[in-house]
């Protein structure tokens, strides 16, 4: 069963400024900067090389060169423009032999939200991540643990940086259109699947949702759950 919680709707319509988002090239990211665009919302997409810049230009988003891992970069490309909030969809597997985004390139991007006076932070980060580690099978924990001991350490510190914040974490994530069944519970030891489309759909709520605001929330869809069955959902 999956009682809800009563949500109030706000959020940051009235607030001017850019939402900037890192991740947009790929996956997930890209899910949220297509459906920030339908809600006419002005994005800036930070990318850290040129490949994705005509694609997300043609949707309307400023583009700017800024890597995660070189701070200067991540400064100089949040200062340039009015930021109202910042969503981070970055991490995994480093790319050409580099360092793990995670937690740095996580850490350089709330630092600059920061020093923006950004009113918003929202970061996607991983179930098995903190206490959600309960929801994982040893095995898996003990296969991600690298990852996810770096995606503590940004929730960590987006938890400490003083920003208005809300911490998703996402399950196993698919590659395919959306199901509109994905829905966010505070319980920590909810497992299970969801299409990074609805996990974007789920962030875009958030962002416009003061019932998301400083929330750790497990993102899974609700016919794809495992471990706990019975949790409260968080109604935006």
């Amino acid at each position: 069963m999956y009682p809800q919680q009563n949500g109030v709707g706000s959020g940051v319509e009235s607030m001017t400024g850019y939402v900037v988002l890192a991740g947009a090239s790929r996956g997930t990211g890209r899910e949220i900067a297509r459906l920030l665009r339908d809600r006419q919302q002005p994005v800036k997409a930070l990318l850290r090389s040129e490949a994705a810049r005509a694609e997300l230009e043609g949707l309307g988003i400023k583009v700017a060169i800024a890597d995660a891992l070189e701070r200067e970069a991540i400064t100089r490309a949040m200062a340039a423009d009015p930021v109202r909030a910042v969503i981070s969809t970055i991490g995994g597997l480093p790319q050409d032999g580099g360092s793990r985004a995670d937690y740095v390139g996580n850490k350089h991007l709330i630092d600059g939200a920061v020093a923006v006076g950004a009113s918003r932070f929202i970061l996607v980060s991983s179930i098995g991540s903190g206490e959600s580690a309960a929801a994982l099978p040893p095995p898996v924990l003990s296969a991600l643990g690298a990852v996810l001991q770096e995606k503590e350490q940004a929730e960590q510190y987006l938890r400490n940086s003083g920003l208005n914040y809300t911490i998703i974490r996402p399950g196993g994530l698919k590659s395919e259109p959306a199901t509109g069944n994905g829905v966010l519970t505070e319980n920590p030891r909810v497992s299970g699947s969801i299409h990074r489309a609805d996990v974007a759909a789920l962030v875009c709520d958030c962002l416009f949702s003061e019932a998301a605001t400083g929330k750790i929330l497990s993102a899974i869809d609700r016919q794809q759950a495992s471990g706990e069955t019975s949790f409260e959902i968080l109604r935006l």
